[in-house]
């Protein structure tokens, strides 16, 4: 009387995600985004692919923590769980990496843009976006181009070609070759490359900056907004790396504050927990003026402050808000800011696979991060329900059961389990409460992380 189920290969993270993408009616909101952009009768050439297919595959680019779109197609076309996200047949060929560049070249940056928003609609849904404080963090991402390729705005020569002129000058000699000019340009004193005198040949939107590990690069500047109930991100965009953090942070607050009124309805204005990178007088001055309460701690400064060109009533709220800082809240609110505003650059960057962009242009790259950061909040949703945000802390999840589990059954058997069980890559003391025989040769491996 049992008949056998045939079902395919399949992962429980990515079927639970497909359930709350298909609650969200996410491919039906997505296509009526997009059917501006699509011709009504195709061309000859290849098929496009289906809006909701093409998203997907770029949220596999964050749970699997994927930088190129050549690799989130590699990785497709070999998991048969991910063909089953995507609801592709295991014989149907999944979409090149030509087909994603293209759907990202005929799509316009702001449907990126209202895509962010659906998710960010069902993460409102599930209680987790209530918009009340609101934390500002930014971060340098290296840009796909190299610092090889920099050339003199008003020369049009290569590096090379210029410290060759500098020895030439210098008369270190006549026709100076290549170790001459690197010779010559490690002695030279005040050396300096600026963004006012040099620029990128491959990606123009690029900026020379100094990276955390304190090399210099081009790179972009990523900003985010995240609600400090939650730890959901609210805004995020790509600025010039040059730009201070006191010349965007205006611009992301207002599209957050914009975001979260279009998800919850709530119009009040937050407020606002940053570093002291953020302070200034005129920014304070504006946030105050729009209505926002702000917790942004003051940078050492010697000597004493003067007021006279800071405008009306600048030094009231300079006090003010070091008064708000002080206070048990304003404490709180800063330790809180350390722990979720500083998480997204963890997760977007470093394990999503996004410190180093593969895409050139601000616009090309700030598509991409707006789906990242959009997969980042339906992990947050994915925690709450299910405990874990990502497949690889399900996984780790569940060897850290497994493991648990091995040693409760080893003891109710009367066996003796190891000194160390391994469970979630952590080493966990187990007091033994038998002293029995050693464990079998088939049970030694069976309760380590590999084991299962």
């Amino acid at each position: 009387m049992l008949v056998p189920v045939v079902r395919g290969p399949s992962h429980v993270f990515y079927d639970r995600l497909n359930e709350h993408l298909d609650e969200a009616q996410f491919d039906a909101k997505v296509e009526k985004l997009c059917e501006g952009f699509f011709e009504e009768k195709e061309r000859r050439g290849r098929p496009s692919i289906a809006p909701g297919m093409y998203f997907r595959m770029l949220l596999v680019g964050y749970f699997e923590g994927i930088e190129s779109e050549r690799s989130i197609e590699w990785r497709c076309t070999d998991s048969l769980s991910l063909r089953r996200f995507l609801r592709v047949g295991d014989t149907a060929r999944v979409p090149d990496h030509s087909t994603l560049s293209r759907m990202r070249q005929r799509l316009a940056e702001e449907v990126f843009s209202e895509v962010f928003d659906v998710v960010l609609g069902l993460v409102a849904q599930h209680g987790l976006l209530q918009g009340k404080t609101l934390g500002v963090d930014s971060t340098q991402l290296r840009a796909d181009a190299s610092m090889k390729a920099i050339v003199r705005k008003d020369t049009g020569e290569n590096y090379r070609d210029y410290t060759k002129r500098l020895a030439a000058a210098a008369g270190e000699a006549e026709k100076p070759t290549a170790d001459d000019a690197r010779r010559h340009d490690r002695k030279r004193k005040g050396k300096k490359t600026s963004n006012k005198e040099w620029e990128s040949k491959t990606d123009e939107d690029a900026r020379i900056a100094r990276m955390k590990n304190g090399t210099t690069r081009l790179a972009h500047k990523a900003e985010h907004v995240v609600d400090l109930d939650s730890g959901a991100i609210a805004e995020v965009g790509l600025h010039p790396a040059d730009a201070h953090d006191t010349a965007t942070m205006e611009l992301s607050l207002l599209n957050a504050v914009a975001r979260i009124e279009a998800a919850t309805g709530n119009e009040k204005a937050p407020q606002v927990v940053t570093d002291k990178g953020y302070h200034k007088i005129g920014l304070l001055l504006v946030l105050v003026a729009m209505g926002f309460r702000t917790y942004i701690p003051e940078p050492k400064q010697k000597g004493q402050r003067h007021w006279g060109d800071k405008g009306d009533g600048a030094a009231q709220v300079f006090h003010q808000n070091r008064a708000r800082c002080g206070r048990t809240k304003g404490k709180r609110l800063l330790r809180t800011r350390g722990e979720l505003v500083e998480r997204p650059n963890a997760h977007l960057y470093e394990t999503g696979g996004m410190r180093r962009l593969r895409l050139r242009g601000r616009g090309n790259a700030n598509k991409r991060l707006l789906i990242h950061a959009a997969a980042a909040n339906l992990g947050l949703v994915m925690r709450k329900r299910h405990g874990s945000g990502t497949p690889r802390g399900l996984a780790q999840a569940a060897r850290a059961v497994f493991a648990v589990f091995a040693v409760w059954c080893m003891r109710a058997l009367g066996m003796r389990p190891r000194a160390l069980v391994s469970a979630g890559g952590q080493d966990v003391p187990v007091s033994p409460r038998i002293t029995e025989p050693e464990l079998p040769a088939f049970a030694r491996g069976a309760v380590t992380s590999t084991g299962c």
